[in-house]
């Protein structure tokens, strides 16, 4: 027989009860960890100038450990067992879905780059509006294209354009590329078919159409107070168009010049200083190698550009795939015909066949060899891998602020304190975003906290899509270190963390403050 000692079950310690929490328990003791992590990667990252992604990994094992996660939900165990490691999962969300979209996409974007084509769009809209109004043409295309692609997407589609705009003007890349950001952003938090409004109508149960008809309403005074600051800053801030990217450029349209002059040389056509290959001296006593490239291309006859026809096919074909694929799930119901629709419009696939419709329309039709394709798409990689860390990590950092709990602590602090409806939907979604970075999370938990709170009020559908703005708008608030679209941009756009601070973390503000005071004022009529 059995003691009765033996057969009492040994109480199991409470979670995430280890770190500071031993010192401060509870919701403030969360609170206190997210706030002293945050001040710490901040520090880290502008003061000591460490590399943001070690600073961001070693800023994500000190939060998880302060707000008492073992080592075992951080790291998992050598063996393979049931735990699943907080900062492999976190790494791998992300990239999961980042990291093909960045390699298609900047291949895609060399292509247009190195083909002229995105100088030849780039001159075509400076044309329409006139150089002083080029950043309201990337503002515009932000916001046409954003409809139908993710934010993500849009950068690296977009980005050659911003470049071309940025070069040819000799300007900072903030005045053509911060507006392209706002329109891409707003788009991205206010309208459908963009996953964080479209689960918070299905939350409060609203139409679409009225989320839309509101979407557009707010979003577009918030996106026109955004391009203002946008305006603002980039004459204030010089940035320059990221070298590195320039390089990768220069050193892949070189290796393509460096081609065709050999190919003419060989069948004995004229040369005019086109003779210049890679390893071959120039004559003029500097060097040889990727130097006597960069002088052979300065001399080979220029390519004729592509058309704008040309280009609008390439870039347009991934938007209306994924469009199409956006909207076939809400209008069609479950078939084979959606299947296709959908499968073609996934944003991999997508942009895979414009990828190789840009291969050969802008390469392969127009002269070029597969080597020659073979050399930009590699030279566009070089810089990605750097981007790859940095957002990986940064998705390590929010996996472990909503794996301890803070994220929920956050919430419940604002939950019962007594405001207006559409003001505290609004700030806990600030608080949700600030504190792990993911506008689309902090909009679908933002929905599930308060769609209780207005349950039994009958609101009607244009106050709820009201409020439904309100958490959108929240949910673009201060987009900082722990945000995987802050390192996208500071590291695709060549812009130091302090600058991206100043820059795309004050225009985000900006276009969620004006986008809330739109929804709160509106709600006062309706």
């Amino acid at each position: 027989m059995s003691s009765p000692l033996a057969a009492t079950p040994t109480p199991e310690a409470p979670p995430h009860t280890g770190g500071l929490l031993l010192l401060i328990d509870g919701t403030a003791g969360l609170l206190t960890v997210a706030a002293l992590g945050i001040v710490l990667l901040l520090v880290l990252i502008i003061k000591v100038r460490l590399q943001p992604f070690v600073a961001l990994l070693a800023v994500s094992i000190a939060v998880g450990l302060s707000a008492g996660l073992s080592v075992t939900e951080l790291f998992g165990t050598v063996q393979r067992s049931t735990s699943v490691s907080m900062i492999e999962s976190g790494m791998g969300g992300i990239l999961g879905h980042v990291a093909i979209i960045i390699g298609l996409g900047t291949m895609l974007g060399a292509i247009l780059e190195v083909s002229g084509g995105a100088e030849a769009l780039s001159a075509r809209l400076l044309n329409l509006f006139g150089e002083k109004r080029a950043p309201l043409a990337m503002g515009l295309t932000g916001l046409i294209f954003g409809i139908p692609v993710f934010f993500d997407v849009g950068i690296f589609v977009l980005a050659p354009i911003v470049y071309a705009a940025a070069k040819r003007s000799g300007k900072s890349i903030l005045l053509y590329c911060m507006p392209l950001l706002a329109g891409l952003s707003m788009t991205h938090a206010f309208l459908p078919p963009h996953p964080g409004p479209v689960a918070a109508a299905g939350l409060f149960k609203v139409d679409l159409g009225w989320v839309i008809l509101m979407g557009v309403i707010v979003g577009i005074p918030a996106v026109l107070a955004a391009w203002a600051y946008a305006a603002w800053i980039g004459k204030r801030l010089f940035v320059p168009v990221p070298q590195d990217m320039v390089e990768a450029a220069d050193e892949a349209k070189a290796a393509v010049a460096a081609e065709r002059a050999a190919r003419r040389a060989a069948v004995g056509g004229p040369t005019d200083g086109t003779t210049t290959v890679p390893g071959q001296s120039t004559g003029t006593g500097k060097g040889s190698g990727s130097v006597a490239v960069a002088e052979g291309l300065s001399e080979a006859p220029a390519e004729q550009p592509p058309s704008l026809s040309t280009v609008f096919l390439i870039i347009g074909t991934p938007l209306l795939l994924i469009l199409a694929a956006t909207f076939s799930s809400i209008a069609l119901d479950p078939s084979t015909f959606r299947s296709v629709i959908e499968f073609f419009g996934h944003p991999f696939v997508a942009l895979t066949i414009a990828l190789l419709m840009a291969y050969y329309l802008l390469g392969l039709r127009r002269g070029w060899s597969r080597k020659s394709l073979e050399t930009v798409s590699t030279a566009s990689l070089k810089p990605v891998g750097n981007i790859l860390l940095v957002v990986g990590a940064g998705g390590v950092f929010g996996a472990v602020l909503k794996g301890s709990g803070i994220a929920d602590a956050l919430a419940d602090t604002f939950n019962d304190v007594g405001l207006p409806i559409i003001v505290l939907a609004w700030l806990i979604s600030v608080v949700l975003r600030v504190a792990q970075g993911s506008a689309t999370v902090a909009i679908v938990t933002t929905a599930g906290i308060v769609v209780p709170l207005v349950e039994g009020q009958d609101l009607s559908q244009a106050h709820l899509a009201l409020i439904i703005m309100a958490i959108s708008a929240g949910s673009i608030f201060a987009s900082h270190v722990n945000d995987g679209g802050f390192w996208i941009v500071a590291k695709y756009f060549g812009i130091s963390e302090r600058d991206t601070l100043k820059s795309w973390t004050v225009l985000e503000t900006v276009l969620s403050v004006a986008g809330f005071a739109m929804a709160a004022l509106l709600s006062i009529f309706i």
